[in-house]
């Protein structure tokens, strides 16, 4: 997974920036198949309601936000190109567009890091496009409303068909069902699971991250999630 946190630690940051109008703002928004079928709530659905428009005009997916305890408070911003495709480069142009967009909106009532990364080998299934981009490759999904009596499955991505996903379980009794059929509307979560073949095919796509290098070009053996200091929001106390 790829991150990019801008701005030293503990330096307070302003901007000034004008409000775009709603039509411009939300002029790339999704629809469909690109439709997010889990979604937040909470400060994370108010981060998301402003995020997802400004990373729309960028040219990219919103995937997921996360606001953690981590650090104090941190807003992790989950995203994406169209392909599934997200470099250093793309995280450090959705955190400059988005710092000054909540300095002004305000969505998170405390100081917080900002943190923008790719959605990682792994990755979170939030789409109905992702289950058919991802098809053949085992998946865990955890269910809002029980289906056969469960809410947890493990299993391979086959199809989608038309309102469900279809995953063929390992776990079944002979003579059982061996595809459950899993509405999308009742999703709570899912994401791949790691496995070799699916780094390959990651790699293959273009879509895992890279080793980070030095200054001096050097790989990073410290792993493939390049960090910077996370940019911090302060709170202005003379407010």
């Amino acid at each position: 997974m790829l991150r990019f946190r801008s701005g030293p630690l503990g330096v307070p940051l302003f901007f000034i920036a004008a409000a775009a109008s709603g039509q411009a703002r939300g002029m790339n928004m999704p629809n469909g198949q690109n439709k997010r079928l889990i979604t937040e709530t909470g400060v994370a659905a108010r981060v998301a309601a402003i995020a997802e428009p400004v990373i729309a005009d960028l040219g990219f997916r919103l995937v997921r936000v996360k606001v953690s305890s981590q650090n104090g408070c941190t807003v992790q911003i989950m995203a994406e190109r169209e392909d599934g495709t997200m470099a250093v480069a793309d995280c450090e142009a959705v955190s400059r567009a988005l710092s000054p967009v909540f300095d002004l909106e305000d969505p998170v009532e405390r100081a917080y890091y900002l943190e923008v990364s790719s959605p990682g080998i792994d990755r979170p299934l939030v789409r109905a496009q992702d289950f058919e981009r991802w098809s053949g490759h085992e998946a865990k999904i955890e269910m809002a409303v029980p289906v056969a009596g469960r809410k947890r499955f493990r299993g391979v991505i086959r199809e989608v068909e038309g309102e469900a996903v279809r995953l063929e379980l390992p776990d079944v009794k002979e003579g059982d069902e061996r595809l459950a059929r899993l509405p999308l509307a009742d999703l709570a979560e899912a994401r791949l699971v790691l496995t070799d073949e699916l780094v390959r095919e990651s790699l293959r796509r273009g879509s895992a991250p890279q080793p980070a290098s030095d200054e001096t070009g050097a790989a990073d053996d410290t792993g493939p999630a390049p960090k910077w200091k996370p940019r911090v929001k302060q709170r202005d106390k003379h407010l």
